[in-house]
């Protein structure tokens, strides 16, 4: 067997004292001869070539780029989503260097355990191949796929690439899904006190909406690990720059991808966007289940006719719409982006029980002030307008 490559002289070396490579569990592999021939582009510079007959023992060394975080300097190829950076020359071989990493890594982690590549999905397989993600990521994809219901989770595309990014995703969304109703029904009762009751109909249609809601707020802002393909070179530049966006502006970037300052607040607009979307709808919905328990309620007791109002829907679920796209998607991507990537991951990465107990915390918080703050922003904008306690 025969193996050659090519190498460019550095004034950079990397040295080993004394290592020992020796596995026991290769101890008794015996390959065949081999040479591999290491050719300098410089023309001055003679070949280096390494002779083996037989090698006892297979020492494996893996070389990779960055910092495996946030290294390289990215560019945009395609709308793609290796970030905003730019640059060439060396800057273009630094990121290649980084990709060749990643991949190399990636690829040693699967056969650390007897896979391939084709026994993964084809869009992960793909970013493998592409260099777009670390190993440390590949081995959180086979840790996941040990689980049944994980495994058929990973099987959707939105799921996957946020659980590669964060193993506690789904946590979070049991947080917010299971506690939302109470905490939001304490935060109206805070606010409303003794008009609790008199305004019952207003506090019905808050706390349903929110609950429609509250997936979609740990959903979207959600940091992910990107599979997705590149954008069509005959989209529009438009479309491009917010394909090149992290889903999360405040997201932790992988080795070898950057995103610029632009793209970090292309992903509050473009989130913000969606959030206002799914804000409206769940409201309309919410709103018009409300006024159809009202008109139930009035045609079976005629004396509360004068007292039951329905609500505005139009005005209601628009603003409600508004009101998550800008105060509640700001939150929640500073809850994921900063508060839980950037400081309590890094603190408790290895006392998963603990953080768990503080993101429920620190959601459970958030949650409770959001309620109160859409309390005070409906009658600041005339959406609902208090009762007076007679």
């Amino acid at each position: 067997m025969s193996m050659s490559t090519r190498f460019t002289p550095s004034n950079c070396s990397l040295r080993f004292t004394n290592p020992n490579l020796n596995r026991p569990s290769l101890s008794q592999l015996n390959p065949p001869p081999f040479t591999i021939t290491f050719r300098s582009n410089t023309p001055a510079a003679a070949a280096l070539t390494l002779n083996a007959d037989q090698v006892p023992r297979l020492p494996v060394l893996a070389f990779c780029g960055g910092d495996g975080v946030n290294g390289g300097t990215g560019g945009n190829s395609g709308g793609g989503r290796r970030g905003g950076g730019g640059g060439e020359g060396e800057g273009e071989e630094d990121e290649e260097e980084i990709f060749e990493g990643n991949k190399g890594a990636a690829i040693l982690a699967l056969a650390a355990i007897g896979r391939s590549l084709e026994s993964l999905p084809k869009d992960l397989a793909a970013a493998i191949e592409a260099g777009k993600i670390p190993g440390s990521v590949v081995l959180r994809y086979l840790e996941l796929e040990k689980s049944a219901f994980f495994r058929w989770l990973l099987q959707f595309g939105g799921f996957k690439e946020r659980l590669l990014a964060d193993d506690l995703f789904l946590n979070k969304v049991f947080f917010e899904c299971g506690v939302g109703i109470f905490t939001k029904t304490a935060a109206e009762y805070s606010k409303r006190k003794e008009n609790f009751f008199n305004e019952l109909e207003f506090v019905s249609a808050n706390v349903l909406m929110a609950i429609v809601a509250d997936f979609m707020l740990v959903y979207l802002p959600a940091p992910t690990v990107s599979l997705r393909p590149p954008i069509s070179v005959n989209a529009g530049s438009i479309a491009k720059f917010f394909d090149a966006c992290p889903d999360n502006a405040f997201q932790v970037a992988l080795a070898g991808t950057s995103f610029s300052f632009l793209q970090r607040i292309g992903a509050i607009v473009g989130n913000g966007a969606k959030v206002f979307a799914v804000g409206t709808i769940s409201s309309l919905v919410g709103t018009g289940v409300v006024n159809a328990l009202i008109n139930a309620k009035k045609a079976v007791d005629k004396s509360a006719a004068d007292e039951l109002e329905t609500l505005p829907v139009v005005a209601t679920s628009v603003g409600y719409g508004i009101y998550m796209g800008v105060s509640s998607n700001l939150r929640y991507q500073i809850l994921a982006g900063v508060i839980e990537q950037r400081i309590l991951e890094p603190l408790l990465h290895q006392h998963k029980l603990m953080l768990t107990a503080i993101s429920f915390a620190v959601r459970t918080g958030n949650t409770f002030l959001g309620s109160l703050l859409w309390v005070d922003y409906c009658r600041w904008v005339g959406i609902q307008k208090a009762h007076e306690v007679e």
